[in-house]
């Protein structure tokens, strides 16, 4: 990692040293020379060989790895990469944190690693982590193609195109999952309360870093969803409530389910929007246990009620964003109980290019709470339909009479939400699950077939997620509390 080496030299040794006569001084340097190359002549005839220098001054917590590194690069019986050694060094050892939120990437992966924060890239759009040697889903990210096929906050990735990943970093994973545009990759996943594994495959897209979306609800109430935080969310979110005030709002939901997170700053800089100058937006704790609280600032705030609506896919920045919201300035929290990651990470680049990302504190709410794998609750717990749970099934599957599978249950739920009758919800598929199939296909100007696969599938699902839509109720209750508010500010 590049350092600066800051010497300060003192005035009165610069001094003495000009005092010294010059041809004492030539004779000194014709000495020190001599006696480094004898030294040196001595140390290659007669001295073990060693691979690595360690310095004038050698640390003896470090000998072990110069002897295994030593062993390795002597008796090995391949050729030996130094780089690919160095750097399993470095990963061993951020490995033996166990810590699934520190890692260490090489040149490629932190290439990617600034992408994801800077810029648009290519993948399928999901934020995951390990946790107890599995990669898991924090959440997707919004109108991503891991959203669309329906990837769920804490399904377990168990294998990448049939490769298991289980004991992969995060970055190992990432680098197995990202890809072109246009390309697939099909992930097995484990998903908690289901039996059987499933196989998702996924048609890899750019993933556009924009990260506000808004737009103006009934009676006023504007609604802005927060997918991440990345470099350019702030300003994203000036103007996005600009636009919503232009439009006249009278109350604004923030919507931070699925927001796995990102940069500590932007979110309080959007905190700040919304708390009264000198309260407490964020405690950081370091290893000492030594405390710093952040304050709000004055400068632009909004005026007009608010709520927040999170679920378990908000973590780390916007569970940072949701506490100081609620505890410093009153703000109703709407949804399920959140992620839980209560911990701060820096990252920084070595001189090749690769870099570091390392656990260095925890954060507290206001108050002083550590939320870390507890997460917040709401003040009004709120779930959404059980239709909202469903997982994807597969354009390409063939389902028909006779048929037996979790893909023809979730089916037969999905038929069952839109107001079809495919019988028992059972898992099998029969004459009354065919003729629901075909009265879906007839509604929807499809062939008739009876048969679910390919458009009809994918018609199928893109109604649920409608009627999903439109039946939010978190939303829902979140504009509940809004317009109680409004009109009471209106009254008085």
């Amino acid at each position: 990692m590049e350092q600066q080496n800051h010497e300060v030299l003192n005035e009165g040794t610069n001094k003495q040293y000009l005092k010294i006569k010059k041809f004492h001084f030539v004779m000194l340097m014709f000495f020190v020379v001599f006696l480094t190359a004898g030294i040196t002549i001595v140390a290659l005839a007669f001295g073990d060989e060693k691979a690595v220098q360690v310095g004038v001054v050698e640390r003896q917590e470090f000998h072990k790895l110069y002897d295994a590194y030593d062993k390795l690069k002597k008796e090995y019986y391949r050729p030996l990469d130094e780089e690919t050694l160095i750097n399993g060094a470095i990963d061993g050892m951020i490995e033996a944190l166990d810590d699934p939120y520190s890692d260490y990437m090489n040149e490629e992966e932190a290439r990617r690693f600034h992408e994801s924060i800077t810029s648009s890239f290519e993948g399928i759009g999901a934020e995951i982590q390990e946790q107890d040697g599995f990669i898991m889903i924090v959440s997707p990210l919004k109108n991503s193609p891991a959203e669309k096929a329906g990837l769920k906050p804490n399904d377990k990735i168990l294998k990448v195109d049939g490769k298991s990943i289980q004991g992969m970093s995060v970055t190992e994973a990432v680098m197995l999952i990202r890809g072109e545009k246009g390309t697939e990759v099909t992930l097995t996943i484990s998903r908690p309360g289901m039996e059987d594994t499933m196989d998702v495959t996924i048609v890899r897209d750019t993933i556009p870093l924009e990260t506000v979306y808004a737009e103006m609800m009934d009676h006023g109430i504007a609604k802005v969803q927060i997918t991440s935080f990345s470099e350019n969310t702030y300003n994203e979110l000036l103007d996005a409530l600009d636009s919503m005030e232009e439009q006249g709002m009278k109350g604004l939901i923030i919507d931070l389910r699925q927001n796995p997170g990102g940069l500590l700053d932007q979110a309080l800089k959007v905190s700040n929007l919304f708390v009264k100058e000198g309260e407490v937006l964020l405690q950081i704790e370091d290893r000492n246990g030594k405390r710093e609280s952040y304050y709000a600032e004055g400068g632009k705030k909004v005026d007009v009620p608010v709520a927040v609506v999170i679920d378990n896919g908000s973590a780390s920045a916007s569970e940072i964003l949701a506490a100081a919201v609620s505890q410093s300035a009153n703000i109703p929290l709407i949804g399920e109980t959140t992620f839980g990651k209560g911990t701060v990470q820096s990252a920084a680049d070595f001189s090749d290019g690769s870099n570091m990302k390392i656990t260095t504190a925890k954060w507290l709410t206001p108050n002083g709470t550590w939320i870390h794998e507890k997460g917040i609750q709401p003040d009004y717990e709120v779930q959404l339909p059980p239709y909202a749970n469903l997982p994807y099934i597969q354009p390409d599957k063939e389902l028909k009479v006779s048929t037996l599978s979790k893909d023809v249950k979730a089916a037969e739920e999905m038929l069952q939400a839109l107001g079809f009758t495919p019988g028992t919800v059972d898992g099998y598929f029969d004459e009354q699950t065919e003729q629901a199939v075909m009265a879906f296909q007839k509604e929807n100007e499809l062939e008739p077939t009876g048969v679910l696969t390919g458009s009809s599938t994918v018609q199928l699902m893109e109604q649920v997620r409608q009627l999903i839509i439109d039946n939010d109720t978190q939303i829902q209750k979140a504009m509940e509390l809004l317009m109680t508010n409004t009109s009471t500010e209106e009254n008085e």
